[in-house]
């Protein structure tokens, strides 16, 4: 991976590929984990939570699935406000040891019927653990992008934030399809599901060493025309200085993550509703989160050179008009082509917008709250909404027997999510720089 800018010289280059490649990998492994579990919600849920019926085994694991997302504010905030006042590379370093520690020990908890009552109670420690530990990753993490970033591709570089999610998602697909053809069902319900998070756990030597040598950017001097007037406050009135724009992300991240997990859900919704195979089901994500890299990227890209506001709006817009028609395509066929063509279609468009919505978020706000900030408004977004998403969506369709009701709940939120974004500022320099000549 290049993203060297005409006329730096090597050494800037080498760096810029470090300092990517370190939060990236941190950022990828805290996903991967996350998204790996709502993978193997139905394999997890039968090991820890057996019942007479699958509706009440499934509901269970995704209740503790959702658990995960109680502590993300505390950790948003604690590890937040710590890398605002220490340093962006020692908020990263907790935040990966105690994502790397929580993903071994939730692949290690024996069975139910093995310890009994103690399994499930284990589990749910780990997730709460991982959840705190993802929480308090995203601000220093995108903070730290942003920094280290030359002003001229801030849009691209911050943009890795997104694609590391993908990278995750691309990378536990891949493992759930090899790990879905390879095994039979009930090895897969028994110890294959563990592989994967195994799997994720090698990424820790890599990822310590990588955030150890990286420069620390928080005390580096910052000239930013977006956030100048209001540089000078600090903790809460700052914060209460900025409190429009974080409204406007809570929003907008809110609506992202409906969308973002009732996608992972569609892995379960495959296999439950549309009774196609674990295979082409986890082969769905790596479809979704592959073409979710490029898109991502693309976006951040061009918002550098168009601004942050129109690579945010427009293809947020026509994600709006394509989410009805595919999902119903996808319910009226319930074929593997349906569903493999529709996530492709919605992952592209869909990830477009937030390539240039991660930096926008990030240069908007002054240095001395980014992380804290960042990590805390991420994190309430996510645990508002992600860890409910599963539950509502497995809920909506029981009751209603309907099983459009995954599409009419992210219409809903994306509807909201685009009028938010219209009402964001432009932060990009080149636009800034344009607007004052």
């Amino acid at each position: 991976m290049t993203v060297a800018e005409p006329g730096l010289t090597e050494a800037p280059r080498i760096s810029t590929r470090r300092f990517v490649a370190a939060a990236t990998i941190g950022n990828a492994l805290a996903f991967y984990d996350f998204i790996t579990y709502g993978f193997f919600a139905i394999q997890i849920g039968h090991t820890f939570f057996p019942t007479h019926n699958a509706y009440g085994s499934l509901m269970l694991s995704f209740a503790t699935f959702g658990a995960g997302f109680l502590t993300r504010p505390i950790g948003g905030v604690v590890i937040g406000t710590y890398s605002d006042r220490v340093g962006r590379r020692a908020g990263m370093m907790l935040s990966f040891i105690l994502m790397g520690v929580s993903i071994i020990a939730l692949a290690l908890v024996p069975s139910y019927a093995q310890i009994g009552i103690a399994a499930p109670i284990l589990a749910l420690i780990a997730r709460l653990v991982q959840g705190f530990a993802l929480g308090g990753e995203v601000g220093p993490n995108t903070a730290f992008l942003l920094e280290a970033a030359p002003e001229e591709s801030r849009g691209l570089l911050v943009s890795w934030q997104g694609a590391s999610q993908g990278i995750a998602g691309t990378l536990a697909g891949i493992v759930g399809v090899v790990l879905a053809s390879m095994m039979a069902p009930a090895m897969l319900e028994s110890w294959g599901w563990r592989i994967a998070f195994l799997l994720g756990a090698v990424t820790l030597p890599f990822g310590i060493y990588l955030r150890s040598i990286v420069h620390e950017t928080l005390h580096e001097p910052e000239d930013n025309a977006m956030t100048e007037d209001t540089a000078t406050l600090e903790g809460w009135p700052a914060i209460r200085a900025h409190a429009g724009l974080i409204g406007l992300a809570v929003v907008v991240l809110g609506s992202g993550t409906i969308s973002t997990y009732v996608a992972n859900y569609l892995t379960t919704f495959a296999q439950n509703q549309m009774h196609l195979s674990p295979t082409i089901a986890f082969a769905s994500q790596v479809i979704s989160y592959g073409v979710g890299i490029i898109a991502v990227l693309w976006g951040g890209w061009l918002s550098d050179r168009v601004g942050r506001r129109p690579m945010m709006i427009w293809p947020n817009f026509l994600y709006l008009l394509l989410i009805y028609p595919i999902f119903l395509w996808m319910v009226d066929s319930l074929s593997a082509t349906s569903l493999l063509v529709g996530i492709f279609v919605l992952s592209a468009v869909s990830s477009v917008g937030f390539g240039a919505f991660y930096a926008a978020l990030a240069e908007s706000l002054p240095k001395n709250i980014r992380g804290r900030t960042l990590g805390t408004v991420y994190a309430c977004s996510i645990a508002a909404f992600g860890g409910t998403t599963s539950l509502v969506v497995t809920w909506l369709i029981k009751v209603t027997g309907n099983p459009m009701a995954p599409g009419w709940y992210m219409l809903g939120a994306t509807a909201l999510g685009t009028i938010a974004m219209y009402y964001m500022r432009e932060s990009a320099p080149v636009k800034l720089a344009q607007n004052a000549g």
